[in-house]
């Protein structure tokens, strides 16, 4: 019992020194979870032993649990009305831009470093996705939006090429491994059914989520936000279970939810922004727990080879392809190129040749960490001044707008709504009434009183509602519906 308990005060520390160092640590654009991992590496087994973590299976269960709720998290925040204009983009980044970028990060290990075709490609594909947890929580810190729908652009890829990533990391272990079933129309059936069943169980759990969640009536309110949490585990456990990717699954689930009217969704918002950032702290602290520092060292040349490849010529190659053929002007493609942070989700990746026993695991391990670490640390200390040096940054709006958890919204119209007796709103919660998303009941004047709304407040006949909407087609509709 005594071990426990120097578990949680040693967890209290850690979360304690990462929250107060956090602001002078992205003055430089540097992310907080850095220190998560530092932390883990310093108390390791190889470092002053205080905690082992040697189990190679228990370390990509936890870490693909956490990266499970990121992704979730990221489909559930992203605001898709925002999103979409540059969704074509996107999504071409994270499927032709991540086979680019996996062939020539693979082509130069091969030929410059001696490895295996197959091993070479494994690396490349492990590494070919970007995290955008870190450059949102930069750009959040300095309260930066960037122009011409730039942020979306990088959360609609990032989210969705960790998935295309990691499929294409299974096909080549498969190809490595000697499986029977990764050859032929065998391979072409196997990529089908990742997307297919992928796309198919995380749209239809999505939609039957939400169904639930708006027509179940629940006499406790935090239950909303297990139910939430339940739905993201059935959408990842079904699709895996029958040979889909959960990642592309739990991506689409949390984006039709996230998008879609619900109850209680602002709460759910909140909840999964504060359980994504525990779960990027676990994951970090996890996956420093499970690197040996003392192993690095012979990683750090051809990881540094490596960083350099994926940073100045594969990234850019992708990018420059792609956004091209959309005609985008040459200072966004170099922004874009740049901002192409490797994170967690490449670290997770490269956990799964360990488990496989691989005998050149631990080399690829290292040198993915390598290569994570030194293009987050490069790449988000100059994020913001070539930002500003290009000339992409809004000079009003913070990056939240690209989000659905409200923080950003600004109300442009305002309109009083007197609620008749016979109005559906009448004896109702102002959580439970039908309402727009883009709508907020910002006061209740009842019998010569203001009332300051709650989610809780009963609204009652012959209130005086005060809504606050983007538009007053928006405002005049509901007050005619009421």
């Amino acid at each position: 019992m005594e071990t426990f308990y120097l578990y949680v005060l040693l967890a209290s520390i850690l979360m304690l020194i990462s929250i107060f160092s956090s602001k002078w640590m992205y003055k430089f654009g540097v992310p907080t979870l850095i220190i998560f991992l530092v932390l883990g590496m310093l108390v390791g087994s190889d470092g002053i032993g205080l905690i082992d973590l040697s189990d190679n299976e228990v370390t990509l269960n936890v870490a693909s649990f956490a990266l499970m709720v990121i992704i979730f998290s990221g489909g559930f925040a992203t605001r898709w009305t925002a999103a979409q204009s540059s969704a074509k983009i996107s999504i071409s980044l994270s499927t032709v831009g991540v086979i680019i970028t996996a062939l020539v990060v693979g082509l130069f290990i091969h030929l410059a470093l001696g490895q295996s075709l197959l091993i070479s490609f494994l690396i490349g594909s492990i590494i070919s996705s970007t995290d955008a947890a870190s450059v949102f929580s930069i750009l959040k810190s300095h309260k930066l939006n960037l122009k011409n729908n730039l942020a979306s652009t990088l959360e609609i890829e990032s989210g969705s090429n960790d998935p295309f990533a990691f499929l294409l990391t299974i096909l080549f272990l498969g190809l490595i491994q000697g499986d029977s079933s990764f050859t032929g129309w065998s391979f072409v059936w196997i990529v089908t059914t990742q997307i297919v069943f992928g796309i198919g169980v995380g749209v239809i759990v999505g939609y039957l989520g939400v169904f639930i969640n708006n027509r179940i009536r629940l006499e406790i309110d935090g239950l909303y936000m297990i139910l939430a949490f339940a739905v993201m585990l059935l959408s990842f456990g079904l699709s895996s279970y029958i040979n889909g990717n959960g990642f592309l699954a739990v991506y689409l689930t949390g984006i039709i939810m996230g998008n879609l009217r619900m109850v209680h969704k602002v709460s759910m918002v909140r909840f999964f922004d504060g359980f994504s950032w525990l779960m990027q702290i676990v994951l970090f602290f996890t996956l420093g727990l499970f690197v040996y520092p003392s192993q690095l060292a012979q990683s750090v040349l051809p990881g540094l080879l490596i960083a350099i490849i994926l940073v100045l010529i594969a990234r850019p190659i992708a990018v420059f392809t792609i956004m091209s053929i959309f005609k985008k002007p040459i200072k966004e493609q170099i922004f874009v190129s740049w901002v192409g942070f490797r994170g967690a989700a490449s670290i997770v990746f490269a956990i799964y040749p360990l488990a496989l026993g691989m005998p050149t695991a631990n080399l690829i391990f290292n040198v993915v960490f390598f290569v994570a670490i030194f293009t987050t640390i490069l790449q988000g200390t100059t994020l913001v001044p070539l930002a500003k040096r290009l000339n992409l940054i809004e000079a009003t709006g913070t990056v939240l707008k690209t989000f659905t958890d409200y923080s950003g919204d600004t109300y442009t119209s305002l309109l009083e709504v007197k609620v008749h007796p016979d109005s559906p709103f009448v004896n109702h919660a102002i959580k439970d009434i039908d309402i727009p998303d883009t709508v907020l009941v910002a006061m209740i004047k009842r019998d010569g009183k203001i009332i300051t709304p709650r989610g809780l407040t009963v609204i009652l006949a012959n209130d005086l509602l005060l809504v606050a909407g983007d538009s007053k087609e928006e405002l005049l509709e509901l007050e005619k519906n009421q």
